[in-house]
């Protein structure tokens, strides 16, 4: 991840798409030759990946959204997916 990541405003690569699974009825991460079938929290965190928002204010808005969840918890989880989904190159600062 960049060095701030509280400055890092991610959105998904080129090669990536959040897509909705009718048969699975949930959302999957497809890039090419694969898919990653997400649950309910890391398909929020990824729908605000928009480019526009850094790390800290998704942090905020899914702390918002999960009330009575641990903000540190919850900061601690973006940081590790969105570094995850870096890394195999599926996320763009």
């Amino acid at each position: 991840m960049v060095d701030d990541p509280t400055t890092w405003t991610p959105h998904l690569s080129s090669k990536a798409r959040l897509r909705w699974d009718e048969v699975g009825k949930q959302h999957m991460l497809v890039f090419p030759e694969a898919a990653l079938m997400l649950n309910e929290t890391a398909a929020a965190i990824l729908k605000l990946c928009d480019g526009a928002r850094t790390v800290e204010q998704i942090t905020d808005t899914l702390a918002q959204q999960f009330i009575g969840a641990d903000r540190q918890i919850i900061a601690e989880e973006v940081t590790a997916l969105l570094t995850r989904l870096q890394t195999r190159g599926l996320l763009e600062a």
